[in-house]
């Protein structure tokens, strides 16, 4: 679109406009023209009709006040007859001055932050927001830009290094926490409701399973056998003691499981509350516990594993971001509807949200207040200088006019009573 359309539309161009201000310029012409004929023939007759004075009077001074009037209107556009007259041609000749106020003006006026505040303070962009995400296509729309954007999200987190500055600040906070009194919360968790015994049972089991596994009882026969005299070993001592351990073991064992108050059980108890105080409160736990933390953190294995967990977190992230079912699309979309629905039924959310709306794009429109100043006297400069000339003319110079009808009835009436005036005086 060009400068001068443009123009045109900012100023409402108009044929009717322009058919009009022509009508109202000619009809002001034939008035002037209609003062100067009235004051031709009243000076005219004057002499046999004394009463044509006054008419005389009013003509001229009509004409005057018209003329001037003439003047006034034209030098705000153009130099009246062509003529070098100063100041004249006053738009014109002051289009740069006028761009630089104008956009001051509208960085003073409509720009000033009270103004701007008020403004947008009429505007309910939760609301909006809310509406646009309830809707289950935008919705979905905004999901596949967002997916379509995490590989490349990814790829600038591993060039920029800040993979490696979470992964290592991730580290140093883990080495923060102190172990052993955290060791101590979860082993208190674990307790609750004796969920501890389940532990105790899943270790008798394990012993019961060793107690008749074969290659376990021909080692600890073994054992027995290293132990004993030879002489006994002549009687088989060593199968005897065998069985009688496995079988009294295997005896205490059917116990414990079937007697949820039996006192190995209650030892059991003992033995892990102590523990979780010890843990909960002993020095010397805790400066071994954060010694295993520090040797642990420190090996080039957790580095790998933070590595390893990465790629395969982007990968699996990549490949269902480019699937044609891809879950993180429809979780996303499903969220952002979520979201805008809770929103439009949280109005103290959206009170908060429109505040902040409000001192965010204030601030903005503060900051870059100049520059739309600078952008409006810009655009002015640039207009076409007798297309800008015109339309100010077509949009306000029908108004004009009629100061050229006002400056011949005030002009006239003023020679009117000027006249009257002399002939009173002159009379006495």
């Amino acid at each position: 679109m060009s400068q001068s359309v443009q123009a045109s539309v900012a100023f409402g161009g108009d044929t009717a406009k322009l058919t009009a201000l022509r009508r109202t310029k000619s009809v002001a012409a034939a008035a002037l023209a209609l003062c100067i004929a009235v004051f031709a023939l009243a000076k005219s007759f004057q002499g046999s009709q004394p009463w044509l004075g006054f008419v005389a009077a009013f003509a001229e001074a009509a004409t005057i006040g018209g003329l001037a009037d003439w003047y006034a209107v034209v030098a705000l556009f153009r130099r009246p007859l062509g003529l070098p007259i100063p100041h004249t041609a006053i738009i014109p000749e002051n289009q740069h001055r006028i761009a630089d106020n104008l956009g001051r003006f509208s960085e003073a006026n409509f720009l000033a932050p009270e103004p701007v505040r008020e403004k947008l303070a009429e505007v309910d962009f939760a609301a909006l927001v809310a509406d646009w995400l309830a809707d289950a296509e935008r919705a979905a729309g905004l999901s596949r830009f967002v997916a379509r954007l995490v590989p490349q999200t990814l790829a600038a987190v591993e060039q920029s290094g800040l993979r490696d500055f979470v992964t290592s600040r991730m580290l140093e906070q883990i080495e923060k926490v102190p172990l052993a009194p955290l060791a101590a919360e979860l082993l208190s968790a674990m307790t609750e409701d004796r969920r501890h015994q389940k532990l105790f049972d899943e270790f008798t089991r394990v012993v019961g399973r060793f107690l008749n596994d074969e290659q376990a009882l021909a080692t600890m026969r073994e054992k027995i056998r290293e132990e004993l005299p030879s002489l006994f070993n002549l009687f088989r001592a060593d199968a005897y003691l065998l069985k009688k351990i496995v079988a009294s073991a295997g005896s205490l064992l059917e116990e414990v499981r079937t007697d949820p108050d039996h006192p190995m059980r209650s030892e059991f108890d003992r033995f892990t509350t102590g523990f979780i105080e010890r843990l909960r409160t002993s020095k010397q736990y805790a400066r071994r516990a954060e010694k295993m933390k520090r040797d642990f953190l420190v090996r080039p294995e957790m580095k790998a594993l933070a590595g390893d967990m990465w790629t395969s977190l982007r990968l699996l992230i990549e490949q269902d971001a480019n699937a044609p079912n891809s879950a993180i699309r429809a979780h996303l979309a499903n969220m952002f509807v979520e979201i805008g629905r809770q929103l439009a039924d949280d109005a103290r959310i959206r009170a908060d949200m429109n505040r902040g709306f409000v001192v965010a794009l204030a601030s903005f429109v503060e900051n870059q207040k100049s520059g739309v100043s600078k952008f409006i006297a810009d655009q002015v400069k640039r207009w076409d200088l007798g297309q800008l000339t015109r339309l100010i003319e077509m949009n306000i110079g029908k108004d004009l006019q009629y100061i050229r009808f006002n400056g011949m009835v005030i002009g006239g009436l003023a020679g009117l009573v000027l006249y009257t005036a002399e002939r009173l005086f002159l009379l006495d």
